[in-house]
């Protein structure tokens, strides 16, 4: 007599490549500077892995490339990125621009989009005239030139706020290197009250023709 074995019901084993590791970004341009920050948590759900990662990557002494999502992508990505402007250093013995990485990162990006790096980007830089640029990324290569723009997990809350003081500011009226500062400021502490995976302290790069001055802002612990 055969034995019936009895198995239970079917179990289903779901495949889940990508993590939120939280964080966020706000990036500011103006005539002569770009402003991008970065808060430093790291974390996963109720988990903090750190409290001291920045999210920020300088890319020359006129870029920095601001990442935040699934932090193993984001080491990802920005390795690719980082070899390819050493290739294109040794093969034209000259440093990409802004523009020319700003199209690169797109290509890299859609060149995934079957798979997508789960990573918000935000490229900022000077352009050629020495003017204030920032690029805004989709996960799956669209490239949007902004003024300012907020992402991460507290981009929906930043956004706004942003969006109030800069919104209508016009080419005669140009926002200042310490408007910015203090919106990037504004913008992070309101958000360390609301939102759980934003926190610890803000690393801001602002970039301007002489070279990018770092600076560290303390956010709240818990």
């Amino acid at each position: 007599m055969d034995t019936i074995i009895d198995r239970g019901a079917p179990k289903a084993r779901n495949f889940e490549p990508y993590a939120s590791n939280g964080g966020s970004i706000v990036a500011i341009s103006g005539k002569d500077f770009a402003i991008v920050a970065s808060d430093t948590r790291l974390s996963e759900g109720y988990m903090i892995y750190t409290r001291k990662q920045s999210k920020l990557f300088q890319l020359s002494d006129k870029s920095v490339l601001g990442c935040t999502g699934c932090w193993c992508d984001t080491l990802s990505l920005t390795n690719i990125i980082q070899s390819q402007l050493k290739s294109y250093l040794y093969d034209h013995n000259t440093i990409m621009q802004p523009n020319s990485i700003a199209q690169l990162l797109s290509t890299l990006l859609y060149s995934r989009r079957f798979f997508p790096y789960y990573v918000y980007n935000v490229l900022a830089g000077l352009d050629n005239n020495g003017e204030g640029c920032l690029y805004s990324y989709d996960p799956v290569g669209h490239c949007e030139k902004v003024n300012y723009t907020a992402g991460g997990s507290s981009g929906v809350l930043m956004q706004p706020f942003l969006d109030s003081w800069l919104g209508k500011r016009t080419a005669d009226n140009p926002v200042t290197e310490e408007e910015a500062l203090s919106l990037v400021k504004d913008a992070f502490t309101a958000a360390g009250e609301r939102d759980i995976y934003t926190g610890d302290e803000v690393v801001y790069n602002i970039i301007k023709k002489d070279g990018i001055q770092t600076g560290v802002v303390q956010l709240r612990k818990d």
